[in-house]
């Protein structure tokens, strides 16, 4: 059974209203057979899009304070050492996976521990692969205090579509490895920055699974 994220339910429900007066009206407005059923195909269509965003499929994390998982579905496309600015002020090195739209945008977390750090700050819609997208976007920013890794810092980032992200994450939070930590609507991307000599068990390219797949390790 498919199940959809709290986070989708208003949406869903709206779109279904939307959906089920659109089918109604193009039968009864319109005389023209082939393009009443177009059109209805068309907004069937766009109802299927919303569901597919929404869903929020089990996932069992297998938990282990030595591994880092995929905080989202999605695929890496950038693995490189960087100055993070926002909370080290130092060298880490960055993982960030992209969402398409056809992925499940859930954002769970990646290692367990504690919440140290989190704040939401406005900005812009750049395309979530542009370089300046960390910095310069709608982004949330949040620390985890990890048993093995020390603080490990991550980032939803609003892509070009996306204008809520939606952030669980509050200081002093007991969280668990996998669990639900927040959604990104239409949006786009997520950053990790890890210490400079954690082994990674994925490439530039990778496609990766949410809340199962092992990314890092010590």
């Amino acid at each position: 059974m498919i199940r959809f994220h709290k986070e989708g339910y208003k949406i869903i429900v709206i779109a279904l209203f939307i959906s089920t007066a659109g089918v109604l009206l193009a039968e009864k407005f319109i005389d023209i057979p082939w393009l009443v059923k177009a059109i209805q195909i068309i907004i069937l269509v766009l109802l299927i899009i919303v569901l597919q965003f929404f869903r929020n499929p089990r996932r069992s994390t297998i938990l282990n304070n030595d591994t880092i998982v995929a905080p989202v579905d999605g695929k890496v496309v950038v693995i490189e050492e960087v100055e993070e600015p926002e909370y080290f002020k130092g060298k880490r090195l960055q993982v960030s996976i992209f969402m398409s739209p056809v992925n499940v945008h859930v954002t769970r977390y990646a290692m367990s521990g504690v919440i140290k750090y989190s704040k939401y700050h406005p900005g812009k819609y750049l395309v979530a692969w542009h370089p300046k997208a960390s910095t310069e976007n709608e982004r949330t920013t949040v620390v985890i205090n990890n048993l093995s890794f020390g603080d490990v810092l991550y980032r939803q980032i609003a892509g070009a579509l996306a204008k809520r992200i939606v952030n669980y994450a509050k200081e002093g939070d007991k969280v668990i490895q996998g669990t639900d930590a927040g959604f990104i609507k239409f949006g786009s991307r997520v950053d990790l920055f890890l210490p400079l000599e954690t082994k990674l068990n994925v490439a530039l390219g990778d496609k990766v699974k949410g809340g199962v797949q092992v990314i890092a390790e010590k």
